[in-house]
């Protein structure tokens, strides 16, 4: 089936678009969130929103938007349940009314997209990363997200790698960046109240510079590199908190033995659930990202700049894009904990007044260009593009 001949089956007549949007469970991370979210957007504008996955804590989050969860183990790279997966899709999707079929993540959009085609439903991906393709295998794994109707890219860096690696031209291949939602992290809605518990919860000694790195704890995100970087700012009174959860099974303990063979016990904190991200930002004096290979987008070092905070990133990935180097935070190698420890330092040295700057041009700088608004009405756009338009149908016909 060619994509006019899918478009033309979809377009509703005489009832809201419908959209479907697949990923493998609700648990707090960016992909999932931006879920909720797009939901939450696609209600409001007078769509119908469903959300599969295999559930989690934000299912609470995206009943509120008034969308519908659909619980599937979608999670499963079982072959044998993906194409249960690929069963149940297809007879939701038929009874539903589902119009756009939205693919987040690599294992269930191979049941989305057989789905689909089997009802002759427009599919959409996201790529969230520029995914590892070193064998032939792991290309073929990953393809499934370069076979959208639109592709959509979070990031000109992920925009790019979809390009180069999976040839998708132009006529499909959209970005739509990450969007911070400024009604949640904006430094006026957060009182003293909130920085108060959390600091108590966290044990902060009063009056020392705290410097942040939150994440899971995987041993990409940059834990140990960071580790490294403090010890080597010296004797500095400063404390550190890992924020994230365990996502590999023993490296918090990893962590924590790197710690004490610097003698950091008294200097870090590891928190692995932090039910208050905003005021985290407020408490922290720096915010790091020190990951190790490139992120897709980096919202941790976006919705930092939006609180104003100083931040210093790894220089790869999304980073490159939404950090002004000089003006809202640092660049820095990656795997280099030296040069890590000197941009911390000169980020915990600014004064009052160049903090005070700093903060006006960081939250300036995420409200021009990386929205929730943005996001979702981009996305929107998207959908609008196979459902309505007759002049982009003819550019992917080409392709």
């Amino acid at each position: 089936m060619n994509i006019q001949d899918s478009i033309a089956g979809v377009r509703p007549t005489g009832r809201p678009p419908a959209v479907l949007q697949i990923l493998p469970s609700l648990v707090s991370g960016g992909a999932e969130r931006g879920t909720v979210e797009l939901a939450g957007a696609l209600v409001e504008a007078g769509w119908t929103a469903y959300v599969a996955s295999s559930g989690g804590p934000l299912e609470r989050d995206l009943a509120r938007t008034g969308a519908t969860h659909l619980t599937l183990p979608l999670a499963s790279k079982n072959p044998l349940v993906m194409r249960r997966n690929t069963a149940r899709l297809t007879r939701l999707i038929r009874q539903l009314n589902v119009d756009i079929v939205h693919a987040r993540s690599r294992a269930p959009a191979w049941s989305a997209w057989a789905a689909a085609n089997a009802t002759g439903r427009a599919f959409v991906t996201t790529f969230h990363n520029a995914y590892g393709a070193q064998t032939a295998l792991k290309r073929r794994y990953n393809s499934v997200m370069a076979r959208g109707d639109r592709v959509i890219a979070i990031s000109q860096f992920v925009a790019d790698h979809v390009a180069r690696i999976y040839a998708v031209g132009p006529g499909r291949l959209r970005i739509v960046p990450r969007g911070v939602d400024l009604d949640v992290f904006d430094p006026n809605q957060v009182g003293a109240q909130r920085m108060i518990d959390l600091a108590g919860h966290w044990r902060l000694p009063e009056g020392v510079p705290l410097v942040m790195l939150p994440g899971r704890l995987t041993r990409w995100k940059g834990g140990l590199d960071f580790i490294e970087a403090i010890a080597l700012l010296g004797d500095r009174n400063i404390c550190c908190v890992l924020v994230g959860a365990e996502q590999r099974r023993g490296f918090r303990r990893e962590l924590e033995a790197a710690i004490s063979k610097r003698g950091l016990d008294a200097a870090f904190r590891i928190a692995e659930n932090c039910r208050d991200m905003p005021a985290a930002y407020m408490l922290a004096d720096v915010v790091v990202s020190a990951s190790r290979d490139p992120e897709g987008f980096g919202r941790v070092i976006a919705e930092a700049q939006a609180m104003g905070r100083p931040v210093v990133a790894t220089d790869h990935g999304g980073a490159r894009e939404t950090i002004v180097p000089g003006a809202t935070g640092w660049l820095v190698p990656p795997r280099e904990p030296t040069t890590l420890a000197s941009a911390i330092g000169q980020a915990l040295s600014l004064t009052r007044e160049e903090r005070q700057q700093l903060a006006r041009r960081s939250i300036a700088n995420i409200a021009a260009r990386y929205i929730r608004q943005a996001m979702c009405a981009g996305t929107i756009r998207v959908y609008e593009e196979l459902l309505f338009s007759q002049t982009t149908t003819a550019g992917v016909a080409a392709e």
